[in-house]
Parts: C-alpha cells; sequence; structure tokens
C-alpha cells in the first residue's frame, strides 16, 4: 500500500486524540449516542456536520478519543519516560532464532515488565539486517507470555514462536498481574483502568522495539487473541507507530457482547467504570468498538472473527466493520480494513493463523 498521500493523516488524528478530555460542564466535548453512524461529527455549537473530509474525520476521532479516556483513565504523557533499561535474563537458541528472557522498566524503576524476545540467530549480517517487527499480546491465560512464546498453553496461540520464524522479531510481554508480572490495579497506583495501564505498558514495548538496532522502527506491527486482541486494537488506538494489526476472537459491539451484559469488561483488569459509572448498560458506554476500527484507517487492520466465537458475537463484528469501512474509503485505503469470518469457535487454528500472518507478510514484510 502506497501510504504517500495520507501519511500525514493518521499522525494528526492520533496526535490530536490524546489531548482530547472533556474540560468543564460547561465546556463538554460532545457526546454521541450513534456510535455506528459515523457520517457526521458535532461542531463547536453542538450542530450535526456531515464528515466530508479528512480533518472533519479528525474532529469526531478527537471526540472518540476523549470519551475513551473518560472511561479507561488519561492516557500518560510523561515529559520525560522512565528509563527502559532493558535487562537480557537469558538466552536460548530455538532453531535458527534465539529467544530471550527480558525485562524492561515502563512507568516505573521499582518493577519490571517480563517479556520474551525472538530474533534472528546471531550470524552473518543479523546485526545491521533491519526486521519488522510484531508486539505479540496474549490471552486471558495464567502463563501470560509463555504461550505466545510457544512454552505452553494452546500450541494455536504459539504466534510469537510462528511470526518469529518467518522472519520477524517479535516481542511477547505480560499483561499486568500475568505471568511474571505482579500488579495492584488499585486506582491509587496511577491508573483510572487496568486497559489503560496495559496500553502504556504496551506503548513503552513499542519504545522499546525501536530502540533495537535489528528493528526497522517504521514496520511495527501488533497481535493478539481474545484478551490480546483487545489490547491490540486499545494499544493502536492511542499509538501511531503500530503500522499494522491483527485482532483474533477480540471484541465486538457492546451491545452484542453477552447480548449487552457488560460485566465481563468491568474487572480491575479491564473498566471498572463501565459499572461504576455506566451501570453495564452499552447504552451509557460513551464509545464503542465501531468507532476504534474507523480510528485505524489508513493502517491496515484485519478483524479475524470466528463464527462460532462464543465470547464475541460475529455479526457486531460485521457491524464495526460495514461502519468503519467509509471512514477507509475517506481516507484513501479501502483496501487495508480487512476481516476473516472462519467456521470455528474462539480460537486460532493453522488456516485462520495463515490468513493473519500473510497480512502482515502484505503490509510490513518481516525483512
Amino acid at each position: 500500500m502506497n501510504y504517500k498521500g495520507v501519511q500525514f493523516v493518521i499522525v494528526v488524528l492520533c496526535i490530536w486524540g490524546l489531548d482530547a478530555l472533556p474540560t468543564s460542564a460547561a465546556d463538554p466535548v460532545p457526546k454521541y449516542g450513534e456510535h455506528q453512524d459515523l457520517s457526521y461529527y458535532y461542531d463547536g455549537n453542538s450542530k450535526k456536520q456531515p464528515i466530508k473530509t479528512p480533518a472533519d474525520w479528525a474532529k469526531r476521532r478527537e471526540h472518540i478519543a476523549a470519551w475513551m479516556q473518560t472511561v479507561m483513565g488519561p492516557l500518560p504523557k510523561p515529559e520525560k519516560p522512565v528509563p527502559l533499561e532493558m535487562q537480557i535474563e537469558e538466552e536460548i537458541k530455538v532453531g535458527s532464532l534465539l529467544r530471550q528472557r527480558i525485562s524492561y522498566h515502563t512507568d516505573s524503576m521499582d518493577r519490571r515488565v517480563k517479556a520474551f524476545l525472538f530474533r534472528p540467530a546471531l550470524s552473518g549480517n543479523s546485526e545491521t539486517t533491519k526486521h519488522a517487527a510484531i508486539l505479540c499480546l496474549h490471552q486471558t491465560t495464567n502463563i501470560g507470555k509463555s504461550e505466545p512464546a510457544g512454552l505452553g498453553g494452546n500450541p494455536n496461540l504459539h504466534y510469537a514462536l510462528h511470526l518469529a520464524q518467518r522472519g520477524y522479531v517479535t516481542l511477547a510481554p505480560d499483561y499486568p498481574s500475568f505471568g511474571d508480572y505482579p500488579y495492584d490495579f488499585a486506582p491509587q497506583n496511577g491508573y483510572t483502568s487496568g486497559s489503560m495501564k496495559a496500553i502504556y505498558d504496551n506503548i513503552r514495548a513499542v519504545d522499546l522495539l525501536q530502540s533495537l538496532p535489528f528493528v526497522d522502527g517504521n514496520r511495527i506491527g501488533c497481535i493478539g487473541h481474545s484478551l490480546g486482541g483487545h489490547n491490540t486494537m486499545f494499544t493502536a488506538f492511542f499509538e501511531p507507530r503500530i503500522k499494522c494489526l491483527v485482532s483474533n476472537c477480540g471484541f465486538t459491539r457492546f451491545h452484542k457482547y453477552y447480548n449487552g451484559a457488560l460485566k465481563g469488561w468491568t474487572s480491575a483488569r479491564y473498566m471498572p467504570l463501565i459499572d461504576s459509572r455506566h451501570h453495564n448498560n452499552p447504552d451509557e458506554v460513551p464509545f464503542d468498538f465501531p468507532e476504534i476500527v474507523a480510528a485505524f484507517a489508513p493502517r491496515p487492520f484485519l478483524a479475524s472473527s470466528p463464527v462460532g466465537d462464543s465470547n464475541f458475537e460475529v455479526s457486531g463484528v460485521k457491524d464495526s466493520i460495514a461502519s468503519a469501512r467509509p471512514i477507509y474509503e475517506l481516507l484513501g485505503a479501502p483496501d487495508a480494513l480487512q476481516a476473516n469470518y472462519p467456521e470455528c469457535a474462539h480460537d486460532f487454528p493453522e488456516a485462520v493463523r495463515d490468513v493473519a500472518y500473510k497480512f502482515f507478510d502484505k503490509h510490513l514484510g518481516a525483512k
């Protein structure tokens, strides 16, 4: 895909969205009750205006970002981020790859995130070759990062290993409270939601990937299954350096998540305010996945959504794709939005993975 004509748009859209929080009752960000209808935005006089240009869409995206942050909490934007100080704790050769167990800081010098980093074996010109990199986010599993790294769990979810075998540098970190990452989600520790804590950790993971001499910092992707699927989406909304993303079994419209029963989204690991402020009512939640999907444009996004997924009802995915498609067309990237609806359950079998991996090959290329 040629981004020359639209590359500036995604930078502007993402940056504009980060600073937009409702300021006061007298000057609120407009609230939208129609999250599937992305054909308009509210102007400064609370009048509906049609979205006809990228600048029009930027206004609506700014409002989406603001309302997401009222539920998730504000995205941290420190002037001087905590130094990563990556450490290699273990290094094992896996076929032609090196698997490194690493740790690094994200938001505090008092704790370190643990992750597995796969990279080409040290030989020949591997130190000077720049590889595309993919951040690989795990599902809800006690072993955390070990599953995508191929060290247990469901073999269908070993995607950090699989993608490394295709030539990508891959990084599989723990989500807070899983694997080797103990974390107390109490608000006094700095975050309104576990979702925002994970988003910021993942942004720092992108910082880490860009710091590696064997990574092409302009070709970074993200993939995840289930928890990792929506974690991928939430992160990519706020992180424009993610240039291509795949969510497998990761989302549906809130109204179609267990028929609108949103309790599953409200634990400390996710967004407690959906319960305490919005009463588990999808009519009250001020954002939804059709808006999130549209906000990726013009970046390539693949929704991998099995028809038999009992967690994330497929028709809500189809609704979201249909709503987002006009925005992709507006930004000149209609083919960058793709969906795969395989005949399987809440899983990531080989044939489905093959579609996802080829999607990365097309839009990122391993080398």
